[in-house]
């Protein structure tokens, strides 16, 4: 039996994800009203696919929160998120707590993963910490799930990055067959290598992000357009076809932060240089605010008192997190203003937005509203006929930096759009 201790996002998806790949589960919290909520297929995450794999799946995962089970699984995987404060820092203490109080649970020749996200040197102290205390041998293996596509990435993997104390001694056989049911490559380093992996996955992704924003903003004032530009990138062996090449509103969520984050306190410890960090914090700042500029300079310049419909609020599709997102800082900064939002699964907001209501449907938004600005590319707003927008809207600007409606039909139905990259 494979066991999964900490039921958060993380948790709860690599759990289901093994019991469909053939393994009986233990899906363990030690929130008894979560574990039988889960019990009841009653989860607290939303992820598409994630219903309809559980119902096929249910028999072979078991949600408890008895500690004293895991002493019957031979594998298990500390899969608890790494929350972050508001300076992106990771606090690792609930992880350590959920470590302390079930490795001795953990049975004599049992294999224990770290899936949790975790600084460089956190393994290696972690397991001299743990030396007299637990019968099980740790292994860290780094995460790749987004949000949004979880359930995707849980199924089918890239690749697995596993750190070892000794990355020269072969993985135990428990662990690799679990590996084998997943058909990806394997690759094998030491603890810090590993920890260090992920970061550097994410470092070249927001490099990528700031790259596409800045170009893109480019296009916009000299006449170009980033979507003629972008095959040409994708054709170029040494960048390739699945470069991140869309322009955005710059990095969300928190997990590219965190590591933006993390990269500058090592660099301050250790000496080395990271100024490049900095500079792309600060064009993910700088370009947050292009839907901010846009209202300004196309809607406020003409109506001191506009009602300005916002669609999305999560910080990307197929989500309901907002941390950080860039729709709720843009309804911040414009405050004094009437906004109507509407948004698939973020139905309220845990904090007070000023002149901020929701909207049953992304059209109830658009009523009498003077502009539209899409912040999040949600699957059901592209393709939307703008010549039913015109009928509900009294303005004639769109600001949609995502690119979700077809410019040319905007226009013919009298509407100014304004996208990035273009």
């Amino acid at each position: 039996m494979i066991g999964f201790i900490g039921l958060s996002h993380l948790g709860l998806n690599y759990s289901l994800a093994t019991a469909a790949r053939g393994f009986d589960v233990l899906a363990y919290d030690a929130d008894p009203a979560l574990t039988a909520r889960c019990s009841a297929g009653e989860f607290p995450i939303e992820e598409p696919g994630f219903a309809e794999l559980f119902a096929q799946h249910r028999g072979r995962i078991r949600y408890s929160s008895a500690a004293a089970e895991l002493s019957a699984c031979d594998l298990v995987f500390y899969s608890l998120d790494v929350r972050t404060n508001e300076r992106n820092e990771s606090d690792l203490g609930p992880l350590s707590a959920l470590v302390d109080a079930t490795a001795p649970h953990l049975a004599g020749g049992s294999v224990a993963v770290v899936l949790s996200q975790v600084a460089p040197g956190y393994m290696r102290n972690l397991c001299r910490r743990l030396r007299s205390r637990s019968a099980a041998a740790f292994y860290y293996q780094v995460e790749t799930l987004i949000f949004g596509r979880a359930v995707e990435r849980a199924m089918e993997p890239e690749r697995f990055i596993v750190g070892a104390a000794d990355p020269a001694v072969a993985l135990p056989p428990q662990l690799n067959r679990w590996h084998e049911a997943f058909g990806c490559p394997v690759l094998v380093m030491r603890f810090e290598s590993a920890e260090l992996a992920k970061i550097a996955i994410n470092c070249f992704l927001v490099s990528s992000v700031a790259t596409t924003n800045t170009l893109a903003e480019l296009c916009e004032r000299i006449g170009a357009d980033w979507e003629e530009i972008a095959p040409a990138l994708r054709l170029d062996k040494r960048i390739g076809p699945h470069a991140y090449l869309g322009p955005g509103l710059g990095i969300a969520g928190g997990n590219l932060e965190r590591d933006l984050v993390t990269v500058q306190a090592l660099a301050a410890q250790h000496g080395t240089d990271a100024a490049v960090v900095a500079a792309w914090q600060s064009n993910s700042r700088y370009r947050r605010d292009w839907a901010l500029r846009q209202v300004h300079a196309h809607v406020l310049s003409q109506n001191p008192k506009p009602r300005l419909a916002f669609w999305g609020l999560a910080y990307k599709q197929d989500t309901h997190s907002v941390k950080n997102s860039p729709a709720v800082a843009l309804a911040e900064s414009l405050g004094a203003f009437e906004k109507i939002a509407y948004d698939p699964q973020v139905k309220s907001l845990s904090r007070c937005v000023p002149n901020l209501s929701i909207a049953a449907s992304a059209l109830d938004a658009c009523t009498n509203a003077d502009a539209l600005i899409i912040m999040t590319p949600w699957r059901e707003f592209r393709g939307v006929d703008p010549a039913i927008l015109r009928r509900a809207l009294r303005g004639d600007v769109i600001i949609d930096p995502f690119r979700l409606l077809d410019r040319t039909a905007c226009v013919a139905s009298g509407f100014a759009p304004h996208q990035l990259g273009c």
